[in-house]
């Protein structure tokens, strides 16, 4: 499956804060959604890049009627809109990410970008190393993902 995004690979921002995302998944990017993306972060320990049809699905809120008045749907949109925005990869596979989302993840001029599937996180390594031991993977946590692992035909 080389349209999804999965691994990890270091990155480098330039001067004007621009990332090159990693060749691997600038091409399953392009192959599979285009060039259009959505750039923002939900916790601020890390920068979310979403293929944009990708970020409209996962939002799609119209064909839930009037759920975007709900209080912590209004929260989710307010914080992810506030400092994302709607970009397009460059023709050298670039992608500007802003100083306010920089700073908040406290992305330096090296980072880690990890494919999660159907998006990208970029991420300081140090904080990301930070995470991963503070919060390791439980037997509980293995047996949850197990359970939504769709089970595949008996042959």
């Amino acid at each position: 499956m080389p349209d999804v995004l999965i691994g990890s690979y270091s990155a480098r921002f330039d001067a004007s804060g621009r990332i090159k995302i990693p060749a691997k998944f600038r091409e399953a990017i392009e192959q599979k959604y285009g060039r259009d993306l959505f750039v923002t972060s939900l916790s601020d320990e890390s920068v979310q890049i979403y293929p944009l049809s990708v970020w409209l699905e996962m939002t799609g809120l119209a064909a839930e009627g009037a759920v975007h008045l709900r209080p912590d749907v209004r929260r989710f949109m307010l914080r992810v809109n506030r400092n994302g925005v709607r970009l397009e990869l460059d023709p050298k596979g670039r992608v500007l990410i802003n100083q306010a989302l920089r700073d908040k993840a406290k992305l330096g001029e090296e980072v880690e970008v990890v494919g999660l599937s159907n998006h990208l996180e970029v991420w300081n390594k140090d904080v990301l190393d930070g995470v991963l031991e503070e919060k390791p993977l439980s037997d509980q946590d293995l047996e949850s993902v197990a359970r939504l692992i769709p089970r595949g035909k008996q042959e």
